[in-house]
């Protein structure tokens, strides 16, 4: 599954490793997307736990079968 990830602020692409490989892109609005493929729900609600402890605002979460670039 494919997911995009919005959450509000900046995050440090360096990050990536945090977030189970999702790409990281910073956005002009002053969110970042974390964008990319999961291999299962587990993976998924570790990258949601790592949101929740860091104290980061979710601002939206999608999902497709395939991925687009249309976020």
């Amino acid at each position: 599954m494919y997911y995009v990830i919005r959450v509000q602020g900046h995050l440090d692409p360096a990050w990536q490793d945090r977030f189970g490989g999702l790409c990281i892109e910073q956005q002009e609005t002053g969110t970042t997307l974390l964008s990319g493929t999961l291999p299962d729900q587990a993976a998924l609600h570790g990258v949601l736990l790592q949101i929740v402890r860091l104290g980061l605002t979710l601002l939206s979460l999608e999902t497709s079968t395939a991925q687009t670039k249309d976020a």
